[in-house]
């Protein structure tokens, strides 16, 4: 029997709800973090620009970006993993 492609247990592990949560429960966390720490002078002293706000906006949204595709790729190859133990 053919495996399946990986493409398609990573469309799956997209979907995947633990995939969410996990990238949530690390990404964010982390992306507030590296905010606070590289702009929180800036919101601290009051010198907010349009550059301050989109960079604060952007680290959390980065860090959850590379934490979800870290899960599912995870999330992928263990799916990858079942089907062709199941397959064998």
């Amino acid at each position: 029997m053919a495996e399946m492609p990986v493409s398609r247990h990573f469309r799956e592990a997209c979907l995947a709800a633990i995939v969410w949560r996990r990238a949530a429960l690390l990404g964010l966390p982390v992306g507030l973090m590296q905010a606070a720490l590289n702009q929180g002078d800036h919101w601290l002293a009051g010198t907010v620009t349009a550059a301050v706000v989109t960079k604060s906006i952007l680290s959390p949204c980065l860090s959850f970006s590379i934490a979800y595709v870290s899960a599912a790729a995870t999330y992928a190859e263990n799916l990858q993993r079942k089907t062709s133990l199941l397959s064998s």
